[in-house]
Protein backbone atom coordinates (compact mmCIF):
# COMPACT_ATOMS: atom_id res chain seq x y z
CA UNK A 1 0.00 0.00 0.00
CA UNK A 2 1.11 3.35 -1.22
CA UNK A 3 0.72 5.78 2.15
CA UNK A 4 1.05 8.74 0.42
CA UNK A 5 -2.32 8.07 -1.65
CA UNK A 6 -3.72 5.44 0.09
CA UNK A 7 -3.44 3.58 -3.50
CA UNK A 8 -2.75 -0.32 -3.19
CA UNK A 9 -1.78 -2.67 -6.00
CA UNK A 10 -4.43 -4.34 -7.49
CA UNK A 11 -4.13 -7.55 -9.63
CA UNK A 12 -6.28 -9.62 -11.50
CA UNK A 13 -6.75 -12.10 -14.42
CA UNK A 14 -8.04 -10.37 -17.71
CA UNK A 15 -8.75 -12.33 -20.44
CA UNK A 16 -6.49 -14.99 -19.23
CA UNK A 17 -3.72 -12.40 -18.83
CA UNK A 18 -2.38 -11.61 -15.44
CA UNK A 19 -2.36 -7.94 -15.03
CA UNK A 20 -1.47 -5.65 -12.19
CA UNK A 21 -2.47 -2.22 -11.67
CA UNK A 22 -2.39 0.67 -8.91
CA UNK A 23 -5.31 1.67 -7.93
CA UNK A 24 -7.34 3.56 -5.12
CA UNK A 25 -9.43 1.83 -2.95
CA UNK A 26 -12.12 3.34 -4.04
CA UNK A 27 -11.80 3.29 -7.87
CA UNK A 28 -14.42 1.50 -9.97
CA UNK A 29 -13.41 -1.31 -11.86
CA UNK A 30 -14.68 0.40 -14.95
CA UNK A 31 -11.75 3.19 -14.67
CA UNK A 32 -9.27 0.62 -13.30
CA UNK A 33 -10.08 -1.40 -16.62
CA UNK A 34 -10.15 1.45 -18.60
CA UNK A 35 -7.70 3.89 -17.57
CA UNK A 36 -5.36 1.57 -15.37
CA UNK A 37 -5.17 -1.21 -17.99
CA UNK A 38 -5.85 0.65 -21.13
CA UNK A 39 -8.85 -1.69 -21.97
CA UNK A 40 -11.16 0.98 -23.16
CA UNK A 41 -13.68 -1.67 -25.02
CA UNK A 42 -15.60 -1.84 -21.00
CA UNK A 43 -18.05 1.37 -21.86
CA UNK A 44 -19.33 3.64 -18.78
CA UNK A 45 -22.80 5.53 -19.50
CA UNK A 46 -25.22 6.09 -16.68
CA UNK A 47 -22.52 4.98 -13.85
CA UNK A 48 -25.60 3.76 -11.52
CA UNK A 49 -25.82 0.11 -12.26
CA UNK A 50 -28.66 0.78 -14.58
CA UNK A 51 -27.97 0.92 -18.41
CA UNK A 52 -25.51 -2.62 -18.50
CA UNK A 53 -22.91 -0.63 -21.06
CA UNK A 54 -20.19 -1.51 -18.52
CA UNK A 55 -20.99 -4.88 -17.79
CA UNK A 56 -17.95 -7.76 -17.44
CA UNK A 57 -17.84 -11.04 -16.74
CA UNK A 58 -16.28 -11.60 -12.99
CA UNK A 59 -15.50 -15.18 -12.58
CA UNK A 60 -17.58 -16.03 -15.05
CA UNK A 61 -20.80 -14.10 -14.17
CA UNK A 62 -22.15 -10.68 -15.18
CA UNK A 63 -21.21 -7.83 -12.95
CA UNK A 64 -21.48 -4.02 -13.04
CA UNK A 65 -18.20 -2.35 -13.44
CA UNK A 66 -19.19 1.31 -12.60
CA UNK A 67 -20.51 -0.65 -9.33
CA UNK A 68 -17.91 -3.06 -8.34
CA UNK A 69 -14.23 -1.68 -6.82
CA UNK A 70 -11.14 -2.93 -8.32
CA UNK A 71 -9.82 -4.20 -4.62
CA UNK A 72 -13.31 -6.04 -4.91
CA UNK A 73 -11.49 -8.02 -7.54
CA UNK A 74 -8.44 -8.63 -7.05
CA UNK A 75 -7.18 -12.35 -7.98
CA UNK A 76 -10.61 -12.67 -9.54
CA UNK A 77 -10.49 -13.70 -13.19
CA UNK A 78 -12.08 -10.99 -15.27
CA UNK A 79 -13.60 -11.23 -19.00
CA UNK A 80 -14.20 -8.16 -21.34
CA UNK A 81 -15.60 -7.44 -24.59
CA UNK A 82 -11.35 -7.35 -25.37
CA UNK A 83 -11.32 -11.04 -24.77
CA UNK A 84 -13.67 -12.54 -26.68
CA UNK A 85 -11.77 -12.71 -30.27
CA UNK A 86 -8.96 -15.12 -30.79
CA UNK A 87 -6.47 -14.55 -32.85
CA UNK A 88 -8.04 -11.60 -34.94
CA UNK A 89 -11.33 -13.45 -35.36
CA UNK A 90 -14.57 -12.50 -33.76
CA UNK A 91 -16.09 -14.54 -31.73
CA UNK A 92 -19.29 -16.80 -32.60
CA UNK A 93 -21.74 -14.33 -30.39
CA UNK A 94 -19.94 -10.97 -31.59
CA UNK A 95 -20.52 -12.34 -35.46
CA UNK A 96 -23.90 -13.35 -34.45
CA UNK A 97 -24.43 -9.91 -33.57
CA UNK A 98 -23.00 -8.49 -36.58
CA UNK A 99 -25.24 -10.88 -38.70
CA UNK A 100 -28.48 -10.31 -37.42
CA UNK A 101 -27.58 -6.14 -37.07
CA UNK A 102 -27.60 -6.64 -33.55
CA UNK A 103 -25.63 -3.16 -32.97
CA UNK A 104 -26.06 -0.09 -34.59
CA UNK A 105 -24.02 2.76 -32.38
CA UNK A 106 -21.98 0.01 -30.81
CA UNK A 107 -22.07 2.07 -26.98
CA UNK A 108 -24.43 -0.61 -25.10
CA UNK A 109 -22.51 -3.56 -27.66
CA UNK A 110 -19.80 -4.88 -24.98
CA UNK A 111 -21.93 -4.87 -22.29
CA UNK A 112 -24.81 -6.93 -24.28
CA UNK A 113 -21.92 -9.53 -25.24
CA UNK A 114 -20.67 -10.36 -21.75
CA UNK A 115 -24.44 -10.67 -20.91
CA UNK A 116 -24.86 -12.96 -24.07
CA UNK A 117 -21.39 -14.92 -23.04
CA UNK A 118 -22.99 -15.50 -19.27
CA UNK A 119 -26.36 -16.22 -20.57
CA UNK A 120 -25.65 -19.04 -22.92
CA UNK A 121 -23.04 -20.51 -20.68
CA UNK A 122 -25.98 -20.94 -18.44
CA UNK A 123 -28.52 -21.98 -20.39
CA UNK A 124 -27.67 -23.16 -23.83
CA UNK A 125 -30.95 -22.74 -25.88
CA UNK A 126 -33.09 -19.84 -24.04
CA UNK A 127 -36.12 -18.76 -25.93
CA UNK A 128 -37.35 -15.92 -27.10
CA UNK A 129 -38.91 -14.76 -23.72
CA UNK A 130 -35.80 -16.18 -21.80
CA UNK A 131 -33.31 -13.95 -24.10
CA UNK A 132 -35.41 -11.00 -23.03
CA UNK A 133 -35.50 -11.35 -19.42
CA UNK A 134 -32.16 -12.22 -19.22
CA UNK A 135 -31.11 -9.39 -20.91
CA UNK A 136 -33.08 -6.91 -19.61
CA UNK A 137 -30.75 -5.39 -17.38
CA UNK A 138 -28.93 -3.60 -20.58
CA UNK A 139 -30.42 -0.87 -22.02
CA UNK A 140 -30.15 -0.11 -25.91
CA UNK A 141 -31.47 2.90 -27.81
CA UNK A 142 -30.89 2.54 -31.05
CA UNK A 143 -32.17 -1.21 -32.06
CA UNK A 144 -35.34 -1.77 -30.99
CA UNK A 145 -33.79 -5.38 -29.88
CA UNK A 146 -35.14 -7.56 -32.08
CA UNK A 147 -31.71 -7.70 -33.90
CA UNK A 148 -30.09 -8.65 -30.05
CA UNK A 149 -32.36 -11.04 -29.58
CA UNK A 150 -31.82 -12.80 -32.91
CA UNK A 151 -28.58 -12.98 -32.26
CA UNK A 152 -28.73 -14.43 -29.30
CA UNK A 153 -30.82 -16.97 -31.02
CA UNK A 154 -28.51 -17.34 -33.99
CA UNK A 155 -25.20 -17.59 -31.44
CA UNK A 156 -27.17 -20.33 -29.83
CA UNK A 157 -28.57 -22.31 -32.61
CA UNK A 158 -25.19 -22.02 -34.48
CA UNK A 159 -22.95 -23.52 -31.20
CA UNK A 160 -26.04 -26.12 -30.87
CA UNK A 161 -26.20 -27.50 -34.36
CA UNK A 162 -21.47 -27.51 -33.90
CA UNK A 163 -22.56 -29.61 -30.38
CA UNK A 164 -24.42 -32.14 -32.74
CA UNK A 165 -21.73 -32.39 -35.61
CA UNK A 166 -19.21 -33.39 -33.17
Amino acid sequence: MDSRLGSVAVEIIVNGEKRAAVAEPRMLLSDFLRHGLGLTGTHVGCEQGVCGACTVLIDGQPARSCLTFAVQVEGAQVETVEGMAKAGELSDIQQAYRSAHGLQCGFCTPGFLASTQALLQENPDPTDEQIREYLSGNVCRCTGYQGIVAAVRSAADARKASSHGS
